[in-house]
């Protein structure tokens, strides 16, 4: 028997070893003297920080990366960016049909994990659709970001600020090459650079099985209620964030919408977040939790569980279906939103406690954002992720990872058992 068929190896912890893999690949690439700009020193932390924020599309910095890494080290940060938006068994899949060689069970498995499909079927013809979305968006991405950056730099240089910018954005990973920590806050009233951006990170995020749902069918009726779900949420989210942010803070009506796309696990700012209002802070708090759908590049419990989580309480309180577009949600589902919903609130509070006792000179709400930041795979920061301790670097590095692959994921990945015929009786409990 072959390690890769071995029994404890199931399809969740493939995929967190894969994604391990490539983190632990670009660690050592990032550590390369290439790497480095002329007399910059790459500390291992900082390199394995910098690659889990990388494949795991987060954002969150302990080194500006363009002052930090030369060409070969930011090309080698959009590569791991590129490979964690589209998911490590995509990529794989991806070699193997370039190869022209035939795509397995196995494979097909871990694709439908890693996307969070319900069947298996079309696999194939999904991760093609998959590849020519990612190139046609980033590309359309690259020329026009390409529009506005041409202005500031030159031609080459424009050239390679706009290709990383649209595989960031895209794949909502917050990265930015423009140096000094500022993102986009100089292009704070650009309309085209921000309009581009919010349109990359909402396509993104809406994830690929949507995307290509709504150009083949093109019509909403014929849409089905999971992408009908993830339309709503996102049109939703989007419109009360820009609302809400506008309202509790003193920014544009533009700025107000960019940091309510962005706070969807994307990451980019056009203000300081450390400026906000603690009401915007927690707003974006809120946001960075809920994240992006299902199947996308995004994080977070994703917009579905946070649908569901609301028409199952509301169900409960006035005692009707758990209904949504004239379909009823399955008990399935929402046990698994609660389960999911569950997982995260837990895995934040323990991260956001650790990080209290090692960063005592922190605030609780400096430390939260951080936590839920990571945790959604989104970037965003109050400014404090280059001054913590090593073992909070760590800390948020664990939370990334466990944000990028999912909390049900990465608890099947510890207690996964092989399922039993094994049942026991029934009692009743008092809740509430």
């Amino acid at each position: 028997m072959t390690f890769l068929n071995a029994k404890w190896l199931s399809p969740e912890r493939f995929l967190a070893l894969g994604f391990a893999s490539v983190i632990l690949l670009g660690t050592l690439l990032l550590l390369l003297p290439i790497s480095a700009n002329p007399g910059v020193t790459i500390r291992p932390l900082d390199a394995l920080f910098t690659s889990t924020s990388a494949v795991c599309v987060t954002g969150l910095v302990v080194m500006d990366t363009a002052d930090s890494f030369s060409i070969f080290g930011r090309t080698v940060v959009a590569l791991m960016i590129q490979i964690g938006g589209l998911g490590i068994s995509a990529v794989g899949v991806t070699f193997i049909l370039l190869a022209g060689k035939k795509v397995g069970l196995k494979e097909r498995v871990l694709i439908k994990e890693s996307l969070n499909l319900g069947s298996l079927k079309g696999i194939v013809k999904l991760i093609k659709s998959i590849v020519m979305m990612t190139l046609c968006f980033e590309g359309a991405g690259l020329i026009l970001s390409y529009v506005v950056f041409s202005q500031d730099y030159p031609p080459l240089s424009a050239l390679g600020i706009s290709a990383f910018h649209s595989v960031s954005s895209f794949n909502n990973a917050g990265f930015d090459i423009l140096g000094g920590y500022q993102s986009l806050t100089s292009y704070q009233d650009h309309v085209l650079l921000n309009l581009t951006t919010c349109a990359l990170i909402i396509f993104g995020g809406l994830g690929f099985y949507a995307i290509r749902e709504i150009l083949n069918k093109r019509s909403w009726t014929n849409l089905s209620m999971n992408t009908k779900i993830v339309l709503s949420m996102t049109f939703f989210l989007l419109a009360l964030g820009t609302v809400l942010l506008k309202l509790t803070n003193n920014i544009t009506w533009l700025g107000a919408f960019f940091q309510s796309t962005s706070a969807r696990t994307a990451g980019f700012n056009t203000y300081s977040i450390g400026g906000l209002s603690s009401a915007g802070q927690f707003i974006m708090i809120l946001l960075m939790f809920v994240g992006a759908s299902p199947g996308s590049t995004g994080g977070g419990i994703k917009t579905t569980t946070a649908f569901t989580l609301i028409k199952s309480l509301f169900s409960y309180a006035t005692n009707r279906d758990c209904t949504a577009f004239r379909r009823r949600i399955s008990q399935e589902s929402v046990f698994k939103a609660f389960i999911v919903a569950s997982l995260a609130i837990f895995t934040i509070c323990t991260i956001t406690l650790l990080l209290c006792i090692t960063e005592p000179d922190l605030s609780f709400s400096q430390i939260l954002f951080e936590v839920v930041s990571g945790f959604g795979t989104v970037g965003l920061s109050t400014g404090i992720t280059p001054q913590l301790k090593d073992i909070s670097k760590f800390l948020l590095c664990l939370i990334m990872f466990i944000g990028r692959l999912g909390p049900l994921t990465m608890a099947c990945v510890w207690v996964y058992q092989p399922s039993s015929n094994l049942s026991y009786g029934e009692e009743r409990i008092t809740i509430g």
